[in-house]
């Protein structure tokens, strides 16, 4: 009697980040974990998320709003820098998460097989946990600056929030999985992480950087998605607080999609080269 083994799934083989939406259950689990992990024993705990974006952003205003004067040509400067900071908080925090999730849940890796995209996911969404808590700071903060919501503005910055997540994603696939053979990524990483503040326009003017560079270069300055996301912050929270003309980057709707398509290309590279190495992930965590 021969039986047939066509319905049968190939071990360790599986359908990538559709495996990461069928088994949702187990990326919630998977997140609250971190997180109880993360503040096991700390006293304010999740309050972290407030505390540690404030200080950041007091010592980043003290010395460049205050000491350096930067902010003397920016209206509203304390507005416009913290709009920006909180992006590249998120984007930092969950990249450099996701670089590290699947050695840092090694045993879990090595005693069972469940799909490994879960990981960095996790790291993304706990990242994303910790940015709301600092996303109603901003709001917050614009309201006492005079904001008045803008529909194109929001969109705008929902733009922004996905191009950051699904960048982190694809970057944090293709990073975590090469960390598994070559731990050097996460320095990388993280060397890298401190260059993002200051490669896009969080702390100066855009118009800064479009006077020094040349066109060309300026064009992909602009496609950078960070940089996509902060403008798109910039557009939505501290542009409708701004009493008087000031100048926004030209097609930042056209500029938002196609930092989307560049969001969607690197979430592409990242999950074909994280199938292509996940198969080794046992043997060498």
């Amino acid at each position: 009697m021969t039986q047939d083994t066509a319905t049968y799934d190939t071990p360790g083989v599986g359908a990538g980040l559709l495996d990461v939406f069928r088994r949702r259950y187990l990326l919630k689990l998977i997140v609250r974990k971190e997180l109880r992990v993360r503040y096991r024993g700390s006293v304010l705990g999740l309050a972290w998320s407030y505390v540690k974006p404030l200080v950041q952003y007091l010592v980043l205003f003290i010395a460049l709003g205050i000491v350096l004067r930067v902010g003397e040509a920016i209206p509203n400067y304390a507005l416009y820098m913290f709009s920006g900071v909180i992006v590249v908080n998120f984007f930092t925090e969950a990249f450099s998460n996701a670089t590290r999730s699947i050695v840092w849940n090694a045993p879990l890796v090595k005693k069972i097989y469940l799909p490994r995209e879960l990981f960095p996911v996790a790291s993304v969404w706990v990242a994303a946990v910790h940015f709301l808590p600092q996303l109603i700071v901003l709001l917050l903060a614009a309201l006492v600056s005079g904001w008045s919501p803008d529909l194109a503005g929001l969109v705008g910055a929902v733009i922004g929030f996905v191009i950051v997540a699904v960048t982190a994603v694809g970057l944090g696939l293709l990073a975590g999985a090469v960390n598994v053979f070559f731990r050097d990524s996460e320095n990388i990483v993280d060397m890298l992480m401190m260059m993002v503040t200051w490669v896009s326009p969080v702390l100066y003017d855009w118009t800064m950087i479009r006077r020094i560079l040349p066109d060309w270069l300026f064009v992909v300055y602009q496609l950078n998605p960070v940089t996509v996301a902060v403008e798109m912050f910039h557009w939505a929270f501290w542009h409708p607080s701004v009493r008087g003309p000031v100048e926004l980057p030209p097609h930042l709707m056209l500029t938002g999609l196609a930092g989307l398509g560049m969001a969607a290309l690197f979430l592409l590279i990242g999950q074909l080269a994280f199938r292509r190495l996940e198969g080794h992930f046992a043997q060498e965590v």
